[in-house]
């Protein structure tokens, strides 16, 4: 069903994330990260019931060698060396928008997995820096992630919210000119944590109206339902 983003509470949140419970069972977290975020953009709606998300993305690390060839090749190109094999590389699993482009996490142009070989790199990205940080984690987490009690602690923990009221000028969002400004972006909101692996996993969203703080507060439970339907591709992977 559709949802009013600009008027979402409490009262609709349960609706929602019992719809991202029921969706389909996937044979790979690519194929489910891309049917959450189609979903999300589907049901995310303005007053008049248009698509209210220009752009909504997962992301998640994953150790440098267990990427792709074609991933480690471009995820070497952003760093300007081959990464050591354990470093984590923040990766789009699911992107939906307005552009066609938008819709296939292949066509992405600087973004499919970025490399997070420190807490000094990552300050020199400052929307995935600002994610981290306002989301109540440490970037060392991200970096080099918790392993047993430490990460079944943090993954049963509620995390804050990553919420830029006003996208248009914000330091935060770098790709004014080429993203924010042409395509009406108004705020900017994320939401996720830390899975029992460790790994770091965050959705974004990019909305053409202005997203208060409630608001914000409200979407980021849903990481607790995405965080539950990654379970069953990570609960055999051991930590190295």
């Amino acid at each position: 069903m559709p949802y009013d983003l600009a008027h979402f509470d409490v009262d609709l949140i349960r609706p929602l994330t019992q719809e991202l419970r029921e969706l389909p069972a996937v044979e790979t977290i690519e194929e489910d990260a891309q049917q959450i975020v189609e979903h999300l953009r589907s049901a995310l709606v303005d007053p008049v019931g248009e698509p209210v998300l220009a752009l909504a993305r997962l992301y998640k690390t994953e150790r440098f060698e267990r990427l792709a060839p074609d991933l480690q090749e471009f995820a070497a190109g952003v760093l300007g060396e081959v990464p050591e094999p354990h470093v984590r590389c923040l990766t789009l699993l699911g992107t939906a928008g307005d552009e066609p482009a938008w819709n296939d996490r292949a066509l992405s142009n600087g973004h499919r997995t970025i490399p997070l070989p420190s807490e000094q790199f990552i300050e020199r990205l400052p929307m995935v820096a600002g994610l981290i940080r306002n989301l109540g984690l440490d970037l060392g987490v991200v970096v080099t992630p918790p392993e047993g009690h430490e990460a079944r602690e943090l993954a049963g923990r509620t995390n804050n919210v990553f919420h830029v009221a006003e996208a248009v000028g914000s330091s935060w969002l770098p790709a004014q000119d080429e993203f924010i400004v042409p395509y009406g972006i108004r705020s900017a909101v994320g939401f996720g944590g830390i899975l029992l692996t460790g790994d770091f996993f965050a959705v974004v969203l990019f909305p053409r109206v202005a997203v208060s703080d409630a608001v914000a507060r409200t979407l980021k439970i849903l990481a607790q339902p995405i965080a539950a339907r990654f379970l069953p591709f990570t609960a055999g992977v051991r930590r190295r």
